[in-house]
């Protein structure tokens, strides 16, 4: 969490988005060939030299923005630079040097930060050469690199070291409970996160899909640390466009895959759409927790939350055990809900009962419910253990998997819960015959 802080500033286009690609050594953000396809601040861990540091892409800047989204692009920039302990301050040697970067160099220059003038798109020696007009901004050598092809990174990252700050980095190993919050476009997800932080930190508009990346935001919530991930909507699979946001759904399904907890966005008046309930069933077979949020409560005309929780149980009967939050995130009512449920959600994905208690609890259930006979021949459980948390995971050693009906084991699961609870997250039941690999049937 005080991991030093490096924000990738410039105009739009000149190839911030690639640098931090290449850095994090894989597709971290969007890269387009077109400009202004990174809107929102993007983060990504980096290590070199046994130094950790986050880098931060930030949208391109332009100082006298013309349109709405240009000016929020703006705020984003100088909150990342705020937040910053270094500044990398690119440019483009193949367009050379322009108004727009002078403006921005004369305001990165009040900033006080350290900074490293960084020329990309450095790939001939002309470019390389051409790079020489930067020193008229007054920020000292430019770098010339090709972030493209990776040429000059490394010096780059050397000359980076000796500023980064030196403190209290994250303990190694310090559990940090991760929140993915997903949902179809437009239903205030961004909102939500910035609700919850006390800031803009995603960007908020009237535009359905205006959050194009996964936005890791590290967080303390009751000194704990935490990272919560906002996605951009996800679209049924026929209805997703090539480009840029083909990416970000392949992103947002990613996101969830590193989470531990899914806070699922609906919205109230919309009801419950085809594409929540497949949302909810790939946070389910990806054994992640959930919580519901029915957000933008405040437009109901005639709210009646029990009525609609028993509408929300009847849609999504495959995930019963989701606790469900009301919230206006433009109001904050009901914020202060979502992470207070998403951390019991979190607890819930650590227990980790005592063997006797499990023990005697499925020889209760056995023996108050035989397992059925199928083709004359009946389940028998030698035993049970609890083989993995996060999520509650349980392996049962029996004669033969195949002779497991899906109903006996949404029965076992149910006696777990009743007993030991888990709200809000997939248990998995893994079941191990003589000689076999453990087979995983149903959910």
């Amino acid at each position: 969490m005080n991991t030093p802080l490096v924000a990738i500033v410039g105009r739009p286009n000149v190839g911030k988005s690639t640098l931090l690609n290449r850095l994090a050594g894989h597709r971290q953000a969007i890269v387009e060939d077109f400009p202004g396809t990174t809107r929102d601040r993007i983060y990504a861990d980096i290590s070199h030299d046994d130094r950790e540091f986050t880098i931060v892409d930030t949208g391109g800047l332009e100082m006298s923005p013309g349109t709405n989204m240009a000016r929020q692009v703006k705020a984003q920039v100088e909150v990342a630079v705020d937040e910053a302990d270094v500044i990398l301050f690119m440019v483009d040697t193949g367009e050379g040097l322009t108004a727009g970067d002078e403006e921005v160099a004369a305001a990165l220059r009040h900033s006080g930060k350290p900074l490293l003038l960084v020329a990309n798109k450095a790939e001939t020696r002309g470019r390389r050469d051409n790079a020489v007009e930067f020193y008229r901004l007054g920020l000292g050598e430019p770098l010339t690199i090709s972030a493209y092809h990776g040429r000059g990174v490394i010096e780059l990252l050397e000359r980076l070291m000796p500023l980064l700050p030196q403190g209290a980095q994250e303990q190694a190993g310090e559990p940090m409970m991760r929140v993915a919050i997903v949902g179809r476009p437009n239903v205030g997800k961004s909102m939500l996160l910035n609700a919850i932080v006390g800031q803009e930190r995603a960007l908020v508009m009237d535009i359905p899909g205006t959050t194009r990346d996964a936005l890791d935001t590290p967080w303390l919530f009751e000194e704990q640390p935490v990272l919560l991930i906002d996605t951009a909507g996800l679209r049924r699979r026929g209805h997703i466009s090539p480009g840029v946001e083909r990416y970000s759904m392949l992103r947002a399904m990613r996101a969830i895959g590193r989470a531990d907890v899914a806070i699922l966005v609906i919205e109230a008046l919309s009801g419950i759409t085809a594409q929540d309930m497949h949302i909810a069933g790939f946070v389910q077979d990806a054994y992640k927790g959930i919580v519901v949020v029915v957000n933008k409560w405040d437009l109901v005309e005639q709210p009646d939350m029990a009525s609609y929780v028993a509408y929300l149980r009847n849609k999504f009967r495959f995930i019963p055990y989701a606790p469900v939050v009301f919230t206006s995130a433009l109001r904050g009512t009901g914020v202060d809900g979502v992470l207070d449920a998403a951390h019991n959600v979190y607890q819930e994905r650590l227990n980790e009962p005592p063997a006797e208690s499990l023990r005697k609890v499925v020889e209760e259930a056995l023996t108050s419910h035989h397992p059925p006979n199928r083709g004359g021949r009946a389940l028998k459980v030698f035993s049970t253990s609890q083989v993995q948390v996060n999520p509650p995971t349980f392996m049962f050693r029996v004669n033969d998997p195949r002779l497991l009906h899906f109903s006996y084991q949404r029965y076992l699961e149910n006696r777990l819960r009743d007993a030991f609870g888990f709200r809000g997250t997939p248990v998995r039941l893994l079941f191990k015959g003589r000689g076999r690999k453990s087979s995983p049937l149903g959910r």
